[in-house]
């Protein structure tokens, strides 16, 4: 497994994103964890979580304990959450960027991780009831506390990232927003991530769940390039966002042993510039 860095920190430059494990018609834990254990095996060493990754408002955190229990006397692997996306009855999502909300959010998902440090924390999501600078202060006092080793910031614009890295004084480690062969438009904050070397953690890079099996058929060049390499599809299109920056680190979501040992596996496949060119058009 090659490796890239987020905030100084060495990982897989692919990591797992747990996200589908919780969700709405989610796998059996048996499933689940043996994906995780799948993942581990693959060499993969970063795991993306977040509190709000549950069926419903009524396990708010099950995909937090199902990480802790996978991972429970496993070391070397950091474990990325998030916090200030909540959930409502009916399935539902909302949002809370207030600094006593993500200050509480903080310290249950220490305790359902089972951790006196959270590895990486993200701002999940931004809320427009809330000033920028107060949520992402609130992480700058976490990182002041030691309550988090690394500050991160999700589906934030260019203008967002540039002021929440000001105000934690620099420490911006990562940022994590869409990005996919069908969602290209977060090309200027990838671009803005390489340019300050800030990693850049592309969630849905296959898609999303529902569409990631079809890649192949809804662009054809990567199911082209896959064909010449003897690959499939989606590993193509996680070789293609490495090429993007040495800050990309792709976090596939999977809930099956084969996709995630699959995902793994991009690292290996080196695309020419022509290749490349194809992908990008």
């Amino acid at each position: 497994m090659l490796t890239r860095r987020i905030g100084g920190v060495e990982v897989s430059a692919i990591g797992l994103g747990a996200m589908p494990m919780s969700l709405e018609g989610r796998p059996d834990r048996a499933q689940a964890i043996g994906t995780i254990r799948t993942a581990l095996d693959k060499g993969v060493t970063l795991i993306d979580t977040a509190d709000a990754y549950s069926a419903d408002d009524s396990d708010f955190g099950h995909n937090e304990e199902l990480i802790a229990e996978a991972l429970k006397g496993v070391d070397g692997v950091v474990v990325a959450t998030k916090g200030g996306h909540t959930r409502v009855p009916g399935g539902g999502w909302d949002v809370d960027g207030r600094p006593e909300y993500l200050k509480a959010a903080c310290e249950a998902s220490l305790r359902r991780l089972g951790v006196d440090a959270i590895d990486l924390y993200q701002f999940h999501r931004p809320d427009p009831k809330v000033p920028t600078a107060e949520s992402v202060g609130a992480l700058a006092e976490l990182l002041d506390a030691g309550k988090i080793k690394l500050a991160g910031v999700s589906n934030f614009n260019p203008a967002q990232i540039r002021e929440a890295n000001d105000v934690l004084g620099g420490r911006l480690a990562s940022v994590q927003n869409q990005f996919s062969p069908a969602f290209r438009s977060s090309e200027p904050e990838l671009e803005l991530c390489a340019e300050l070397d800030i990693a850049f953690l592309p969630w849905s890079p296959l898609g999303g769940m529902s569409a990631a099996g079809q890649l192949g058929e809804r662009f054809g060049a990567f199911a082209e390039v896959g064909r010449e390499h003897g690959v499939s599809p989606q590993q193509v299109c996680l070789a293609w966002m490495l090429a993007k920056a040495p800050q990309v680190v792709p976090i596939p979501g999977s809930s099956r042993p084969a996709s995630i040992s699959d995902s793994a596996d991009a690292v290996h496949l080196r695309l020419s510039e022509e290749e490349l060119k194809r992908l990008d058009g």
